[in-house]
């Protein structure tokens, strides 16, 4: 259960997400290289970094924390071939994740859970990685 002060947050954050704003996505094209709707600041080549670190590859479980519209996680799906659950507080950013997940065809390969990252329903050994970007704790 969200303390109350975490669940004002939820709200105010998960306002974010309920604003369609194409210049955003222009933008976050112009300056990230992604056009996921994404609140964060990983740019496409960071991404791409932590894939490599990683060795993010077909059979790889990946969680994604505060993941909110679904980046970079279901990028790193796509790009790498892992599947991916998405976790995040704000309902409005997983259902843009779960819209995405079926654009980019990742439906058989995703997952979106309501969570936050302080109370995880997860095993510790569920996921092959753990990637958390920009996320407030």
């Amino acid at each position: 259960m969200p303390t109350k002060i975490e669940g004002e947050a939820t709200r105010r954050f998960g306002e974010r997400y309920r604003v369609e704003a194409s210049i955003a996505v222009d933008l976050e094209r112009a300056v990230l290289g992604s056009d996921y709707g994404a609140n964060g600041y990983t740019t496409v080549a960071q991404a791409d970094t932590l894939a490599a670190v990683l060795a993010l590859r077909e059979g790889h479980r990946l969680l994604d924390i505060g993941a909110g519209c679904g980046w970079p996680g279901l990028y790193l799906a796509k790009t790498a071939g892992c599947d991916v659950v998405v976790t995040d507080l704000p309902m409005e950013g997983l259902r843009r994740a779960r819209r995405r997940s079926r654009d980019d065809c990742l439906t058989l390969r995703s997952g979106a859970v309501l969570a936050s990252a302080r109370r995880l329903p997860f095993r510790a050994e569920s996921f092959d990685a753990i990637v958390h970007t920009d996320v407030l704790c």
